[in-house]
Parts: C-alpha cells; structure tokens; sequence
C-alpha cells in the first residue's frame, strides 16, 4: 500500500514539474499550442492528486501493520500533493492571465525567469529528499520561499516605479498578478519542505521553529546532528507558544531531556528570567535552562524536563495514600514559598479587569453566557456588564496587605511531583511575578473544579483536595493577620469561574461555572457599604 502511495506521489511530482516548465515556456515563447497542454495536464494532475489522497486515507483506515514511520510519511506525502497540485493550479491561472496583456512579450521587461530557475530546483529536489530522508535538502526546499519573496519583492518595486512613471498601467497590473502567483508557489513549496521535514524527523515543525531549535541546542553545548534528536510536540498549550519534548535518540546526541518552547520573545524571554528568579529563591523548584536564543520578534528556550506527574494525574489516578503524601509535600513547599517571599506593603489587585480582558474569548465559545439587565416586576436584576464594573470599583478599596511571588499559572498541570525525589517542581512559569498570594489561590481551586471529571468517587476526590486546600489558604490568612481574604477571594473565584468557561464546551459544566460567578458577584454587591472585614465567602460555591 504505502508503495503505491510513494509511486504515484512520484508521479504527481514529476507531472508538476513539467506544468511549471511548461508555464516558463510559456511565459518566454507565447504558444497556443502550450496553453492547451498546460489545460490538459491540469486535468491529469487533479486527477493524480485525488488517487493520492485517496490512498493516503485508505492506507491510514485499512491498514494495520503501519507503524509511526509509515504514518508519518503518508501524512506528509498528502500535504506534499495537496500543494503540488496547488502549485499547478498556479501555473493555470497564470496562462489565462495573459489574455490580458496587449502585447504577450511585455512581461519579458520583468525578470521571472530568476523565479522559475528557484521553483524548478526546489521541485527536483523533492523525490531524492523524500527517499534519502535528507534534512538539508528540506531546508533548502523551505528557504526557496524566501529567495521567491525576495524575487517577487525587486521585481514588484520595479513594477511599482513604472506605475508612477504611468507606464502602461494595464500591463503593469497583470503582471503584477501573474508575479503574485509566482510568489504564491513559493508558499506551498514551503509547505512542502516542512511536511519533507515531517516525514524526516516525525513531527511536524515550521522551518522558524526548525532553525531556533538548531539554535537554541549550540547554545545548550549540544555537538551532535538533529539526527540524534527524538522531538515530540506537547499539544494543548494555550499560551501561544510552540512547545515541544526534545530526548536523545543515540548516545551522541542530547545528553538530558529538555523541553523547547518557542514563541514570542516578550513571553519566552519573561519565563527565561523569572525561572531564573525562581532559582535564586528556592534552588531545583524550577527546571534547569540549558539554552536560549532570540531572532527579531520571536525567542525559543530549552529547559530541562521534570520527571514526574502533574498533581491533576496523581488525584484522579493514585492511591489514597499516594495521595495525602502528594498533598502534604506541596503544602509544605507552598508555605516555606509564601513565608520565603512574603513582603508587607499594600498590593492593588486586579482581578475584574483580568475578567474583561478575556470576555471577548469567552463569549465567542459561549456567545450566551453575557447577562444582560432585566426585571422581574419591581426587581432589577443587574447585567453582567454593570456587576464587573461595580465589582471593579469595589475591588480598588481593598487591596492585598502584601505579596508574594507567585506562579501567576497556579493549575494544577503546573505543579509536577517527583515520586524518586519526594519533591514538588513548578513549570511554566512566565506569569511569575510579586503579586496577592489569592490569584494563586483562586486559580489552584478552580483548576480542581473544572476538571470536566463526573465518576462520583472523582469528584469526592477533588472536593476533598478544594476543601484541604482552602483550610490551608485560609489558615495562613489569619496566620498573616489579612482580614480582607475572604472578599479578595470571592472576586479572584468570580473572575477564574467566568474565564474559565471557555475552555469548556459542556455547555452545562461551562453553564454552572459562570452561574456561581454572578452568585459570587451578587454577594459581593450586597454587602457593599458593610465592612470588607466581615464578609463571608459562600464556600458552596467550590464544591460540585
């Protein structure tokens, strides 16, 4: 099966090429004759690329003896005939574009030629890369897109500098066109290196990420090849962030397991130096950075990879002994952290503008969940709107006695514990700042409501875990002498149960959350005018 795949993928490759020679032809010798061939072999090449595609899903459905080598390299191959027939597509609609022109030869004033020479070269390359599994030879696939744009981009300044002039508008702009469609070739030729990269070292990595992967492990100290690299995306990141598992895969290569993060530099950059922070307060708490590396707006950083599980996998799948020593080894780290960073001086909070910075995301998940004003005879019932303001307006009059420095992501899937070391890691960390302990707080007791768990024995678990852990919370409150906790924690429970909405799409799990929100705010609203000092938090609304 995969055979046939390979064969007629090598076809659909070598009848894309003849359509891009045939489009140089063209584009260089005006003949009507190679219109009709370039129209015919669009048909053929179709064609070819649906039996690909065909086989690729047939192969992947009906038949079991692949193994993740062989699926890796029928997933390439679709995305690599996908784009080729793409780029043939391109060729077509160039060829129609020169019925525009009044005069066929006026396109010989620009240089495509140049173009094409990059687009033939690219396209040769792809069966020797795809059979001799030849890394430098996807890159230089990948990097013809940038060589087209820098192609495209002379020759448009030049178009660009005759349009001024008013030279031939007409012309100008169907060139313009057909060098757009050049250009566009170069995008899925992209596309196909990455996907040859794929097939290469099983995973699938944009050529930016490839090179600050390259980069990032010389600045670690590492000598190998990528060859001797095992890479594993970790997906389910809401950060944004490109996040991967980077192993050695022989002796030669990588001598520890890391993690590699790239995005963004202000957020790559931000978990570089508060890990950083972290290792200077508490020592081995946050994983070891072994290299960094920026290039113009983005960064990447491979950190160590902490063995162990999260705190999430250990309360749904352990022992209850398993468990209380779990607990009890984080609620002694997090004290000694709380007490090891404690500093007085009042902390303005900000827990409702947190919430209206990310309605927009929750409402475009649950578009409902925004209550608008209403009554019910003589009784107002608030809007949403008016209840954050008002909670926010609240909320400035009662700032935090002091900070700490906190995670700033407190989920439970941020905490890993270390079974053979009996200790407790935090990972990532780029939110870390001096802060109100409560935004940690808050955040721990509703990453253990929302786990969209139902098992009774499962949810008795993560009641028992809310229940502990406010005791805690609440305990080193009174310790602290901060008579305001209670207040502050309804407003931080408020906004994490609204927000957290719209990671859920049970509608009614999502439902109850941002129900106790409003409760939340609702008895925050009711007791303005009292002292702050007295409130008491419903702690029902914790428990599900």
């Amino acid at each position: 099966m995969l055979n046939n795949i390979i064969e007629n993928a090598k076809f659909l490759v070598i009848e894309t090429e003849s359509q891009v020679q045939l489009t140089h032809s063209l584009l260089s010798d005006f003949n009507e004759d190679l219109l009709e061939k370039i129209a015919s072999k669009d048909d053929y090449i179709d064609n070819l690329k649906t039996t690909v595609e065909n086989e690729c899903f047939s192969g992947l459905h009906g038949f079991s003896g692949l193994d993740n080598e062989g699926i890796n390299a029928i997933r390439s191959i679709h995305i690599i005939s996908v784009n080729l027939e793409r780029i043939a597509d391109y060729c077509v609609n160039i060829a129609k574009q020169l019925h525009y022109l009044s005069e066929v030869s006026f396109i010989h004033k620009y240089d495509y030629k140049k173009m094409f020479s990059e687009m033939q070269i690219a396209l040769s390359k792809i069966t020797q890369v795809f059979d001799g599994r030849d890394l430098s030879g996807a890159l230089d696939i990948c990097r013809a897109e940038y060589n087209l744009d820098m192609l495209y981009k002379e020759n448009f300044d030049c178009m660009m500098a005759d349009l001024r002039e008013g030279y031939d508008t007409e012309n100008i702009i169907t060139v313009i066109f057909i060098f757009r469609y050049l250009e566009r070739i170069g995008d899925s030729l992209l596309n196909i290196g990455e996907a040859l990269i794929f097939a290469i070292i099983g995973d699938r990595i944009k050529i930016r990420q490839f090179e600050a992967l390259q980069k990032t492990l010389t600045e670690s100290g590492f000598e190998g090849t990528l060859s001797d690299i095992d890479f594993t995306s970790i997906w389910g990141s809401r950060s944004g962030c490109r996040i991967s598992k980077v192993s050695n895969r022989n002796p030669s290569g990588f001598k520890a397991q890391g993690i590699f993060k790239e995005g963004v530099v202000k957020k790559i950059k931000l978990e570089q130096e508060n890990i950083r922070r972290w290792e200077k307060i508490f020592p081995g708490l946050a994983p070891r950075i072994f290299g960094y590396y920026e290039k113009h707006d983005t960064a990447s950083l491979l950190i160590e990879f902490l063995p162990g599980c999260t705190l999430d996998q250990i309360i749904l799948t352990e022992s209850n002994e398993i468990i209380r020593n779990v607990i009890f080894i984080f609620e002694q780290t997090l004290s000694e952290i709380w007490e090891t960073t404690k500093k007085q001086g009042q902390f303005q909070t900000d827990y409702m503008r947190q919430l209206k910075s990310r309605l927009d995301a929750t409402r475009r998940v649950h578009p409902f969940f925004y209550r608008r004003e209403k009554y019910i005879e003589l009784l107002r019932v608030s809007s949403s709107k008016d209840m954050i303001a008002t909670c926010e307006e609240i909320e400035k009059d009662i700032p935090s006695p002091f900070v700490i420095f906190i995670h700033g992501d407190f989920n439970f899937n941020n905490i890993v514990y270390n079974h053979e070391e009996q200790k407790i890691n935090y990972i990532d960390l780029y939110r870390s700042r001096d802060a109100d302990y409560v935004q940690d707080a808050s955040v721990f007791l509703i990453s253990n409501f929302r786990l969209p768990v139902f098992k009774t024995h499962l949810r008795v678990r993560l009641n028992e875990v809310i229940q502990h852990f406010f005791e805690v919370f609440s305990h080193f409150a009174r310790k602290n002498n901060d008579k305001t906790f209670e207040i502050r924690m309804a407003l931080a429970l408020a906004r994490s149960f609204y927000t957290s909405t719209r990671f859920e799409m049970n509608y009614g799990f999502a439902r109850e959350m941002f129900l106790r929100s409003h409760f939340l705010m609702e008895r925050i609203i009711e007791h303005k005018g009292k002292s702050w000092e007295t409130f008491k938090l419903p702690t029902e609304v914790l428990f599900y």
